[in-house]
């Protein structure tokens, strides 16, 4: 089992009295728990420029590349999100959080709890989804090196599909933590 450090976060407010606070975090476990199978999580890789998407299948064995989102002003960067939510039932959000090499909390993840708190914000579907925070420690560079080595594929193709494609590492990742969690 990969032993980073994944969490969960739920919606605030008074949505259900079953939903914990928004600073409340869950574990692989305590998510998959609360879906149902059939139920399709997407995965993200926030950037400054893009956001890559991935979805799982339905009985989360499988993660996707979706597409890649170019990142513009935080509202339409969420109306093509929430399309995508309702287009493929998607009942969770896992994101990639970009915790440095030394294991502590940067600029990057800084600004991916930000992306979260300002979903929380939204007056939509969006902002009740869980999301889970998985460790994206070097996806990039592993999914770079995969479409060099294994696909051959040149620096322009690679750049097309990287962000969806490390999108789809980060949730494989977790869905690999939850098929091992009780």
């Amino acid at each position: 089992m990969n032993d980073r450090n994944p969490t969960a976060e739920q919606p605030t407010g008074s949505q259900t009295s079953d939903v914990p606070k928004h600073s409340d975090t869950l574990n692989p476990s305590q998510l998959k728990s609360r879906l149902r199978h059939g139920n399709r999580l997407l995965g993200l890789d926030l950037g400054s420029k893009t956001i890559g998407l991935a979805v799982s299948d339905g009985l989360w064995m499988g993660a996707t590349p979706l597409k890649t989102i170019r990142r513009s002003k935080f509202s339409k960067d969420c109306e093509e999100l929430l399309a995508v939510v309702e287009q493929n039932d998607v009942a969770a959000l896992i994101l990639g959080l970009p915790v440095e090499m030394d294991g502590s909390e940067g600029k990057r993840c800084q600004s991916t709890r930000q992306f979260v708190t300002n979903l929380r914000a939204l007056n939509n579907r969006l902002s009740t989804l869980p999301v889970a925070y998985w460790d994206e420690r070097l996806s990039t560079a592993a999914v770079q090196r995969m479409m060099i080595d294994e696909f051959d594929m040149s620096r322009k193709k690679r750049a097309a599909a990287v962000d969806k494609a490390a999108a789809a590492y980060i949730l494989q990742g977790f869905m690999d933590a939850m098929s091992y969690a009780r």
